[in-house]
């Protein structure tokens, strides 16, 4: 237990310390923010502090930092140090970084981010990324918080009816000003979610359960290994490229750049805490690894094992408190990426979205889309999820440590995660049962010689390279 209480106080303390070294390296300024600029009344809206960080918290969380800690706790306490590292120095950096930097740039999608800083092709790759992502995103987080509704509802209510429930709201939310609907319920929902958080964490330790400490074994029941498959089935729990998408929503919505590390980083670590809460849950609520795996395959998935954790350690009053969070957060996270993917694309092909006729024209394809991917089997989606959400978070960071350096500042805080996560995720691709199914003697030094690639490329093409700062700055894509 003592292990859990110390990743616990790095998490807090990494905030604290490393994240205002972060800032300190942006150099977050007084100028004029989007919201103030460019306000529209539907996306670019100024919003308070609470409520931009809760609704950033929700965006960002999902059932992310949930269903991936409970998975990534298959691999035993090892993941609590995954969770810790990889939010303070790779989740915490790459939320910070992407949500100032699209304040730069008129609060602007990462995908046209990544076109200034690595170029048309990388664009092109990162704009399909990002679309196909916030749909996979958006079908999972309709799937899960509907399967969860019918075990709460009679059975005439069953996971159909429910799918159609969250679709039609995610239709609404998509389209409405993000003040009137999101901005209104989801701080609400915020709270419940941090109450959920509290509350697993004090019945974990408050009524006799041991969480073990750290150990580097493998303590997966069926042997997988940790590299790289614990670093991308944890996703949103340390770092995820999801945020990315999400963060230029909120960053048209804040009244000052210098709240950027309360928003970005914060929220981020909020995450991180999250995820070591569940990964905890998860390895002592059932013991062991395998009777962690027992209860996922008994349980019928992660959905069951969070309402039997919920309903053990808080009873039936807390438990319903825990799973308006665990549901709300997953809608809360959906809905948003619905609303990213039509900005993505509204950037991406110059479509206004002023009037609603247009919004619509981009919003209901989506959604239909999100429908049909519904029927898949939602363990698939989640693989894929994963390894383009890691991906993507890859590509953000080199677009990020290309800010920095074209902006005449050091690079290495958003270059050394970049060339971590480029291993992790070119290896996971070679290795993984949807990806080319090697074997570890071919991958492991794959993926170590693209990562070493990625950071050679980086060193010709950006470090080598004189740029004015100030003209970078402002030349936002048109």
């Amino acid at each position: 237990m003592i292990s859990f209480f110390v990743c616990l106080v790095i998490l807090i303390v990494g905030y604290l310390l490393y994240g205002a070294y972060i800032e300190r390296t942006f150099k977050p300024d007084d100028r004029e923010t989007p919201a103030v600029a460019l306000a529209d009344g539907t996306d670019y809206v100024v919003m308070s502090n609470p409520k931009i960080f809760l609704i950033q918290l929700l965006n960002i969380a999902g059932l992310g930092p949930i269903y991936g800690a409970i998975a990534g706790a298959l691999w035993g306490p090892s993941v609590f140090l995954w969770i810790t590292f990889g939010t303070v120095f790779a989740g915490g950096v790459h939320d910070y970084l992407s949500g100032m930097i699209s304040m730069r740039h008129k609060g602007t999608s990462i995908s046209e981010i990544v076109g200034i800083y690595l170029g048309p092709f990388m664009k092109t790759v990162m704009r399909i990324f990002s679309v196909v992502l916030l749909v996979l995103v958006g079908t999972v987080f309709a799937t899960g918080p509907a399967s969860l509704l019918a075990m709460l509802t009679p059975d005439a209510l069953n996971a159909t009816f429910w799918l159609v429930v969250v679709i039609a709201y995610y239709f609404l939310a998509t389209l409405v000003p993000i003040d009137k609907l999101i901005g209104k319920i989801y701080p609400f929902f915020g709270i419940c979610l941090i109450v959920m958080a509290i509350g697993v964490a004090g019945g974990i330790v408050l009524q006799g359960y041991t969480i073990p400490e750290i150990t580097l074994s493998n303590l997966h029941p069926n042997g997988q290994a940790i590299w790289p498959f614990m670093f991308i089935t944890v996703a949103c729990g340390a770092i995820s490229g999801f945020h990315a998408t999400q963060s230029p929503l909120m960053a048209r919505c804040m009244a000052s750049e210098k709240d950027g590390r309360k928003i970005f980083y914060g929220a981020m670590v909020g995450e991180g805490i999250i995820a070591l809460i569940w990964a905890a849950a998860g390895v002592a609520f059932y013991e062991s690894t395998g009777g962690l795996q027992e209860a996922i395959t008994r349980l019928g998935g992660q959905g069951g094992v969070v309402y039997e954790i919920c309903n053990t350690l808080l009873g039936p009053i807390g438990a319903v408190i825990a799973m308006i969070g665990v549901i709300a957060c997953p809608i809360s996270s959906g809905d948003t990426a619905f609303r990213s993917a039509r900005l993505v694309i509204s950037d991406w092909f110059k479509i206004d979205q002023h009037k609603i006729k247009t919004r619509l024209a981009v919003t209901v394809p989506l959604l239909a889309i999100g429908a049909l991917l519904s029927q898949v089997d939602i363990t698939i989606i989640w693989r894929y999820f994963s390894w383009s959400n890691q991906t993507l978070a890859m590509i953000a960071l080199w677009a990020a440590a290309a800010y920095l350096r074209k902006n005449k500042i050091l690079p290495w805080v958003a270059a050394i995660p970049a060339t971590f996560m480029s291993a992790v995720s070119f290896t996971y691709i070679l290795m993984a049962p949807e990806g080319f199914k090697l074997s570890e003697s071919i991958s492991y030094p794959a993926g170590i010689v693209f990562a070493i690639a990625c950071l050679v490329l980086f060193y010709v093409k950006i470090m080598n390279k004189k740029y004015d700062a100030e003209q970078t700055e402002s030349s936002v894509a048109q």
